[in-house]
C-alpha cells in the first residue's frame, strides 16, 4: 500500500505553508496529543515485543504473527506517525524532500507488512482449527520464523521496486509531497496489497467462526456425553482454540475498519479530485490502527496484561523470571 497524494506533478513548484488557523495554546495541544499518540503506540507494542520474546511460555507460532504484527506497529509510531501528525497539524510538509522519500518509502513498507501480518494470522487460525493434529506436526516455531522474515523481505523488495519504476524517488515536492501512481500500477497496488489479502482474510475467518461454531457444539455434546478426563482436555482444547480465533477476530475486524476507508479514497482518487485534509483523515485512521492493537490485547487476552505488570515491576529481571507461567 503507498502513501499517495491527490496531484501529480513533474516539476516542485514554489510554496509555502499557509498561516496558522489555530491559536498557539491550541497548537501546543495538537503536538501534546500528537505525541501521546505516538508515545501510546511505540510503548503499547514494544511491551508486546518484549512479552512474547521474553517469556518461552509464549514462544508459539501463532505468537510469532503476533510479535511479526507488534514490531511493524511499532515502528509506524516509531517512524511514520511523528511525520505524519506533523504534516497533518501544519497542513503542509515542512521537512525537507528526503524526509518526504523516507516517509512515503517506510509507511508504504510498515503498512504492507502489517495487511500481511494479519492475513497470515487468518491462514494460522484456519489451519489451526481446521487441522489441528497436522498444524501441530508441521508448523514449528522456526518455521513460523522463516515464513516471517520471508514476506518481510519480499514486501521490502515489491515495495522497493514499485517506488523505483513509478518514479516516485524523484520528482517529489517538500511543500506538496506526493505524487500518485498511473492507473495501471494503481490497480495493480490495490490488488496485491488489499484485494488479495482482504480476499484471503474475508474467506478464512468465515471459515474459522464455521469451524469455531462446530466446535462449540461439539464441546457441548462431550460435556452432556462424559466428563472423563481426556475428553474433558478435548473440550479444553477446542474451548481455547475458539476463543484465540475470537479475540483475533476482533483484531481483524478493527484492522480492516481502519483500513478499508483508505482504500475507498485510493479508488475514488483515480475518478474524482479528493482534497488532501479528507486523505490526511483516512491516512491518520490507517496509523491509528498501530494504537489501537495493544489496547485490544490489554482488553482480551490475560497474559499480555500479566506480562505487562511483571514488565514494569522489572521482575523480569530476576533470574529464571522467562520460564514464570504467565498462562494461567
Amino acid at each position: 500500500m503507498n502513501v499517495t497524494g491527490v496531484n501529480e506533478t513533474d516539476e516542485c513548484p514554489s510554496y509555502t505553508c499557509p498561516e496558522r488557523s489555530v491559536s498557539t495554546a491550541v497548537y501546543v495541544l495538537l503536538y501534546v496529543c500528537a505525541a501521546a499518540v505516538v508515545l501510546l503506540t511505540v510503548c503499547g507494542n514494544l511491551l508486546i515485543i518484549i512479552s512474547v520474546c521474553h517469556f518461552k511460555q509464549l514462544h508459539t507460532p501463532t505468537n510469532m504473527l503476533i510479535l511479526s504484527l507488534a514490531v511493524s506497529d511499532c515502528l509506524v509510531g516509531l517512524l511514520v506517525m511523528p511525520l505524519a501528525l506533523m504534516w497533518m497539524i501544519e497542513s503542509c510538509w515542512i521537512l525537507s524532500i528526503v524526509f518526504c522519500l523516507c516517509y512515503i518509502s517506510i509507511s508504504s513498507f510498515l503498512t504492507t507488512t502489517s495487511i500481511y501480518n494479519v492475513a497470515l494470522i487468518a491462514v494460522d487460525r484456519y489451519f489451526a482449527l481446521s487441522n489441528p493434529f497436522l498444524y501441530a506436526e508441521t508448523v514449528s516455531l522456526r518455521s513460523m520464523c522463516t515464513v516471517v522474515l520471508s514476506v518481510w523481505f519480499v514486501l521490502l523488495f515489491y515495495n522497493l521496486a514499485l517506488q523505483y519504476f513509478c518514479g516516485l524517488f524523484s520528482g517529489l515536492c517538500p511543500g506538496q509531497g506526493f505524487t500518485a501512481l498511473d492507473e495501471v500500477w494503481s490497480l495493480l497496488d490495490l490488488l496485491l496489497t488489499f484485494v488479495f489479502p482482504f480476499a484471503v482474510i474475508m474467506i478464512l475467518y468465515t471459515l474459522v467462526f464455521i469451524i469455531a461454531k462446530r466446535h462449540a457444539t461439539a464441546i457441548r455434546d462431550l460435556k452432556i456425553q462424559t466428563q472423563t478426563e481426556t475428553l474433558k482436555s478435548t473440550a479444553d482444547s477446542m474451548k481455547s482454540e475458539r476463543k484465540a480465533a475470537k479475540v483475533l477476530g476482533i483484531l481483524v475486524s478493527v484492522f480492516l475498519g481502519c483500513l478499508f476507508p483508505y482504500f475507498i479514497y485510493t479508488v475514488l482518487g483515480n475518478v474524482i479530485e479528493i482534497e488532501m485534509g479528507s486523505f490526511q483523515k483516512v491516512l491518520l485512521l490507517v496509523y491509528l490502527n498501530s494504537s489501537i492493537n495493544p489496547v485490544i490485547y490489554a482488553l482480551f487476552y490475560p497474559w499480555f496484561r500479566r506480562c505487562v505488570r511483571l514488565t514494569l515491576t522489572l521482575q523480569i529481571f530476576n533470574t529464571d523470571s522467562s520460564l514464570m507461567n504467565v498462562l494461567s
